[in-house]
């Protein structure tokens, strides 16, 4: 297996000059373990270690390629080189050896290294057998105590990587549970990222819970909880089948700089209390950005209010509260109904699929209704004063043009004189 790595990491594929990094220096972590597996990446995210200046020899690269650099640590020497298609991270060797460095490390399958200049693999504790079997196996209980976020990245990178927790380990993780109250909110949150976005995922979010992992950032969450969530996969499936343009809108993020997932937040809004302004509170906690928490609490004030007998102007108000969280507020309300449906009734699930083609028809006259006229307009064409009554009588004209009433400017003029006539 450890042939693979050997055409990975050539100079030519590295994004700097290789002369520029003293001998020895290892790759470690993620990198070598992801070539040795065969996984490509987009993005390249290296890590080496070296005896000494680590965070001299960054500087240097950085300077020399007119690249970004960042201190990361200055006390345990650590820094790092960005270029533009990559990240090289750079680090001082902890302890006399690099066999010492691996033997701190959390996982056997990450605690292998490269000698970049020599092409030698260094695999002390048998890295390479764990990842021909497929098992995630601890270095020792007292590495993963030393950094309890190593428990929650196991279920991650089992989750990524298709492993299993070799038994041990997994007890340990039970064990030491507790411990994650330690952690700093938002790196917690960075692991719980990849189980969010992911169906397979799932199945590790919900052994989180069921292992007490989630108990100091998920307070009220449940098994039903967990049911949902393995739910939200389901319907995202389904429903993606019979429209196919909202697997893009699902596997997007909410925004440029946010990295959560629309399907992401549905599952979120499963874990979180399901009152709007508590959940708001429990997301700052974890260090979420205002807009996913926004499109959270939209999700959890909006999914109650589906359903499939709506009327065309409760329709507008709906797909107005909900804006661009619609596809996720479909998905919660179907999942949620499928959950806690009563089972011994025969009924047949709803999937609000009208509402949904409706959000997914880019020119739907209910779900994005064109503005026949403007406040302004209103203003000059009936010789009235600017009010509160200007956004009433917007509103009340969006309505009647949803609903077939109207359908030209100068129809919705005429409604508006109707209106405040009728109404004083």
């Amino acid at each position: 297996m450890y042939g693979s790595i050997l055409s990975k990491f050539t100079p030519d594929s590295l994004p700097f000059n290789l002369e520029l990094l003293p001998q020895p220096a290892y790759l470690v972590g993620g990198a070598v373990r992801d070539a040795l597996l065969e996984r490509s990446r987009d993005y390249l995210d290296l890590d080496f270690i070296l005896p000494a200046e680590a965070v001299n020899v960054a500087r240097k690269i950085a300077k020399y390629h007119q690249a970004g650099f960042v201190l990361l640590d200055e006390q345990r020497q650590i820094a790092r080189v960005v270029f533009a298609d990559a990240t090289v991270d750079i680090a001082q060797q902890e302890g006399d050896s690099v066999e010492a460095d691996l033997h701190r490390r959390d996982f056997t399958i990450n605690a292998i290294a490269y000698n970049i200049h020599t092409q030698e693999i260094i695999d002390p504790l048998q890295g390479g057998a764990d990842l021909e079997k497929g098992v995630l196996r601890m270095i020792s209980p007292a590495n993963l105590e030393d950094d309890p976020l190593r428990l929650m990245r196991g279920y991650r990178q089992a989750a990524q990587l298709g492993f299993t927790i070799e038994a041990e380990t997994h007890s340990t993780i039970r064990a030491l549970a507790s411990h994650l109250e330690k952690v700093a909110a938002e790196r917690i949150r960075v692991e719980l990222g990849y189980m969010l976005a992911n169906p397979q995922g799932t199945p590790w979010l919900i052994k989180a819970y069921e292992d007490g992992l989630l108990k100091s950032s998920f307070e009220y969450a449940t098994s039903q909880s967990c049911a949902i969530v393995a739910e939200v996969d389901k319907v995202a499936l389904q429903l993606t089948e019979d429209f196919p343009t909202l697997k893009g809108i699902l596997q997007k993020n909410i925004r440029d700089t946010v990295k959560t997932t629309w399907l992401g937040i549905a599952k979120l809004a499963c874990l979180v209390n399901s009152k709007p302004e508590i959940a708001e509170a429990e997301l700052e906690k974890l260090t979420y950005s205002k807009a996913e928490i926004q499109s959270v609490t939209t999700a959890l004030r909006t999914f109650p209010k589906l359903d499939a007998q709506l009327s065309l102007r409760e329709q507008y108000f709906l797909f107005r509260e909900a804006g661009s969280v619609f596809p996720t507020t479909a998905i919660l309300a179907t999942a949620y109904g499928n959950v806690v449906r009563d089972m011994s009734e025969d009924k047949p699930l709803i999937t609000y699929a009208s509402l949904l083609s409706r959000y997914l028809t880019p020119d739907d006259p209910v779900a994005h209704p064109t503005q026949l006229l403007s406040g302004t307009h209103i203003i000059s064409s009936l010789n009235i004063p600017s009010s509160p009554l200007i956004g009433k009588l917007l509103t009340e004209i969006a309505v009647a043009q949803v609903e077939g009433k109207i359908s030209t400017s100068y129809e919705a003029i005429e409604f508006a004189r109707n209106f405040i006539q009728e109404n004083g």
